[in-house]
Formats: C-alpha cells, structure tokens, sequence
C-alpha cells in the first residue's frame, strides 16, 4: 500500500532523478503580504512551503507552479483555493549540487476543515516530469501531530486513519499502562 509522507518530511527521488529530494513542510494559518483574493472570502488562509534539494553531483532545471499541486483539505477532500498571485512558484530554476530552493504557497479553505490538510506535488526536472507524491498534515489540535495510540473516527479505510496507522506502526510500542 501507498503511504503518505507527512508534511515536514523528506521524499527521496530514484531512477533518472535520483539524488533529488523533496519536502512540504511549514503548513500554519497566515496571511498572505499582497493582500486577500476576492474568491477566498469567507475562507482561512494558510502558508506552507515546498523545498527541493540537489544531492548530486550536476545541477538541474527545477519547475513548480500551480498546476503541479493538488491541495485537499477536510476528511472528504475538497479542493483548497491556491492563491496563484500570493504564493511564489519556482519558475525554471537550476539548483546546483548541495543548494535547496523552496516556493512559498498560499491557499484558503474553510477553517473547520483544515485538521486536514493533504497536498499533493508533481515537479517538473530539466523539462521530465517527476512521479507525484503526497503529503498529509492539518492545522489545529489534531493537525500538526497526531500522538501514539491516538484512535481516528474516522472510516479505517480513510486516508487519515491510515496516516495514524502508519504512525503508530513506525513509532513503536507506547509506554506500558
């Protein structure tokens, strides 16, 4: 089974773009600097970054705009606005070996679904596209980390339970009761 990264962590890439790695990470409610879009009226806004990192020996053209991410918030996946014209995408870069470049994304969703927060990217490598992947996290008191024996009610099929699972599974034994 496919299991997620959660957000903060690093995905190594392999095959052609092997030495590559990236992350989402930072997810927390803020404001975006240019001001609010009139289509997120109503909805919470929140920042988090993507950071891409050359661990090879040669360097590589990095593309990532909005139509390479897939933001979901809520247990039933509804799409999150991404604000194209706050956030700042990474446009034809050349990361050069040991050097890391990162895009700043906003997007707004209702702020009773942000517990939830899945976000799913597709780079673009020197003009190939990359394999998607994707990341969970949320914002609020069950979104940042979810504690060992922690127990979802959600459906045990969902992708939240599965994150728990998963969890659980790579923390190991809690204490003894």
């Amino acid at each position: 089974m496919y299991e997620p990264n959660v957000v903060g962590d690093w995905q190594e890439y392999e095959d052609e773009h092997a030495g590559l790695r990236i992350r989402v990470h930072g997810l927390e409610k803020a404001e975006p600097s240019r001001g609010r879009d009139d289509a997120a009226e109503g909805l919470d806004y929140f920042r988090f970054r993507v950071t891409v990192e050359n661990r090879t020996t040669v360097h590589h053209g990095i593309h990532l705009e909005d139509g390479q991410l897939d933001v979901r918030v809520g247990r039933d996946g509804e799409s999150a606005f991404l604000d194209w014209r706050n956030s700042r995408f990474i446009e034809g870069f050349d990361v050069y070996p040991l050097r890391r470049v990162t895009s700043v994304l906003y997007a707004a969703a209702p702020g009773d679904c942000l517990s939830l927060v899945d976000v799913q990217v597709q780079l673009k490598v020197d003009d190939e596209w990359t394999e998607r992947y994707l990341w969970t996290g949320g914002i609020g008191p069950h979104g940042s980390s979810v504690g060992a024996g922690a127990r979802s009610d959600a459906a045990p099929d969902s992708l939240e339970a599965q994150v728990i699972s998963f969890l659980e599974r790579e923390s190991g034994p809690g204490p003894a009761s």
